[in-house]
């Protein structure tokens, strides 16, 4: 297992290209929020949109349009009832606030049944797939899924410590050809072959909306055409890189996942610099 340092990172960083447009940074879909967790969907598509996406789009139900049109004015709306256009996206994410009615888990399957690139499932995706065990056979080859513990404990049986559920995430990320990010103290990173921990981050991320922008972060990554391995190495260790970097003017109980995100940009600055 290796430890995640700057050095192991810049030798998967690409540098932006001084004269790229936003077609050469990919389109990212970002299916997330409901009625009561529309915060999920804004997080995750700021975050999307700190970290390189060319394009955002975010998936929503309509009645919760303005949220989005008010909070990131930046990202396009694909509302939740109309038909999809599943081939112009680069890379997407769903769960982030979606819920887990029946609703939703007809939104799963139909991404299931629609995408064969690697979708990035965190949060109610994840709670899904767990009472709906026979739908990870289908899930595309190399996609992410980024369970804390207590959704690692859902998708794959109870476990009494970190090592157990590590290695657990190594055998089924190997036996379901996927990459699995163990979100938590020193989140760990597997796709079954290779394992990564990481070495950034805090106790600041200890509340909601830090999973959602970890999505967002690991979306534009693939948006950007990154392997799926790397976009999840790189996506954990800038996200708690610009945690550390928000210790700078907050502490570790008043930082908010909003802040961290406004520090995605020093965090990519601290890499290339």
């Amino acid at each position: 297992m290796m430890v995640l340092d700057i050095h192991s990172i810049l030798k998967l960083f690409k540098k932006r290209v001084a004269d790229s447009h936003k077609g050469n940074h990919g389109h990212a879909l970002i299916i997330a929020g409901s009625k009561s967790k529309m915060g999920a969907a804004i997080i995750c598509a700021k975050a999307c949109l700190r970290a390189g996406a060319g394009l955002v789009t975010v998936n929503i139900p309509k009645k919760e349009r303005l949220a989005v049109f008010t909070s990131v004015p930046v990202a396009m709306i694909e509302f939740r009832e109309d038909k999809k256009n599943w081939n112009q996206y680069n890379s997407v994410a769903i769960g982030p606030g979606i819920g887990t009615d029946k609703s939703a888990t007809t939104l799963l399957k139909s991404v299931l049944g629609n995408i064969k690139t690697p979708v990035v499932f965190d949060a109610d995706a994840l709670n899904i797939l767990a009472k709906n065990q026979g739908e990870l056979l289908k899930l595309p080859q190399k996609s992410i899924l980024t369970p804390h513990v207590k959704e690692f404990d859902r998708l794959f049986g109870k476990h009494d410590s970190e090592s157990e559920r590590r290695q657990t995430a190594t055998i089924k990320a190997k036996e379901l050809q996927l990459i699995i990010i163990l979100k938590g103290h020193k989140t760990f990173i597997t796709d079954g072959q290779e394992s990564f921990e990481n070495s950034t981050g805090n106790s600041g991320l200890a509340k909601g909306g830090s999973g959602d922008a970890l999505t967002g972060i690991i979306t534009a990554f693939l948006a950007q055409n990154y392997e799926p391995l790397n976009a999840a190495i790189l996506s954990v260790f800038i996200h708690g890189l610009a945690a550390d970097i928000t210790l700078e003017t907050q502490s570790s109980e008043s930082m908010l996942i909003t802040d961290v995100i406004e520090n995605l940009g020093n965090a990519f600055n601290k890499i290339q610099n």
